[in-house]
């Protein structure tokens, strides 16, 4: 009783008297300074996806297609070895005149070794007429056979009916580093949004923070939301660093507007904050924190489409996925850099994370413990 007292006292002090701000802006100064005190949450947070991109935009190169990796195995046919020796020198010889084929040497017996490791794409017997090893449950691999099968056959002169016209065309976007970056950004604003909200919540459980502050005049709204409005004064920069680099450096296109992709990335923001009080609500150990975040994350990771097609996944499935926030933060950044889709166009997407950011906090709000 005296506490409460005391709380209800204080509550009625004039602001200007002590010197202080309303709890919620009192809570979220607090949380800035904790952050801009880990150089480590800077790192994850403002320069991890620009690493990203850096790395993919290496992989997958925005030049010419990447070429066909083949090795050339000698034929296991009874045969003179100098026979064999020539056949296979003259089969790589075919091979490597076509600039987009790449002939790597494998150690005899370790070819498919390479091809189960993915260093090359295509082993290529040196019978007569030539063996194709492969894997045809790989799309690099079909390719290869079709690239391949077509260079070993020009070469011996076959007659083609038709010289088809080539036309190429180089569609701004459409390379994996501008698909991937969006993605990447909304797996920082997840990974940011969940951990550095839920883990400071059990952190501040643990050392008794949060039962000093249940005896102070605060409402528990106000504690469960600063953390959030803290997330928001670096999401400008959180998400546009990482599109900045991209844009000026690795030539990803921007297409649709500034102020579509703020609401969207304020609604992903709020959305996995209010996931992360969620989670956070009761739990009081690391260890449980840990292992919630990794069931909650992990799934998404795989399901949401970050680095492939969500569409990959069976038909059953989607409606699940669909419903996944990071999906549909996914979705709705792809649909405004790349597409230059506008908020009605994303309706359905922005009403997902709406969802999130209502129903999870509510909760939160509910079965919410200081102790």
């Amino acid at each position: 009783m005296k506490t409460e007292a005391t709380g209800r006292l204080a509550s009625t002090e004039p602001r200007a008297s002590s010197g202080t701000y309303h709890p919620l802006v009192e809570l979220t100064l607090a949380r800035l300074r904790e952050f801009l005190r880990e150089p480590e949450a800077i790192f994850w947070t403002f320069f991890f996806p620009i690493v990203m991109s850096v790395m993919m935009a290496i992989a997958f190169p925005a030049g010419a297609a990447r070429p066909v990796r083949v090795a050339v195995e000698r034929s296991s046919a009874a045969i003179e070895p100098s026979s064999a020796t020539g056949a296979r020198d003259t089969l790589k010889a075919s091979l490597t005149a076509e600039r987009h084929i790449v002939v790597r040497d494998i150690p005899p017996g370790d070819e498919l070794r390479a091809l189960r490791n993915g260093e090359v794409d295509l082993i290529v017997v040196a019978s007569h007429p030539p063996t194709y090893r492969f894997d045809p449950t790989r799309d690099e691999s079909r390719l290869a056979r079709l690239v391949v099968d077509e260079a070993l056959k020009r070469a011996t002169g076959r007659p083609d009916p038709w010289q088809a016209n080539d036309e190429t065309i180089a569609i701004p976007g459409s390379r994996y580093v501008d698909w991937l970056l969006p993605g990447i950004i909304a797996l920082g604003v997840m990974n940011n949004g969940l951990w550095s909200i839920a883990f400071v919540t059990v952190q501040a459980r643990l050392k008794k923070l949060l039962k000093r502050l249940a005896a102070s005049p605060m409402r528990k709204r106000d504690f469960l939301m600063a953390p959030i409005v803290a997330r928001l004064v670096f999401l400008a920069p959180e998400v546009g660093i990482p599109l900045a680099f991209g844009a000026l450096v690795l030539g990803t296109p921007i297409r649709g507007g500034l102020a579509s992709l703020g609401i969207v990335a304020v609604l992903g923001a709020l959305a996995f904050g209010s996931l992360g009080l969620l989670i956070a609500s009761r739990v009081r150990t690391f260890e449980a924190i840990n292992g919630l975040m990794n069931l909650a994350t992990v799934p998404m990771w795989v399901l949401s489409g970050v680095f492939f097609s969500a569409t990959n996944f069976p038909g059953w499935a989607q409606p699940v996925i669909q419903a996944l926030p990071l999906t549909a933060l996914v979705d709705a950044m792809r649909g405004v850099v790349l597409e230059g889709a506008t908020l009605v166009d994303l309706r359905g997407e922005l009403a997902t994370l709406a969802t999130w950011a209502v129903v999870p906090f509510a909760i939160a709000l509910r079965i919410f413990r200081w102790r």
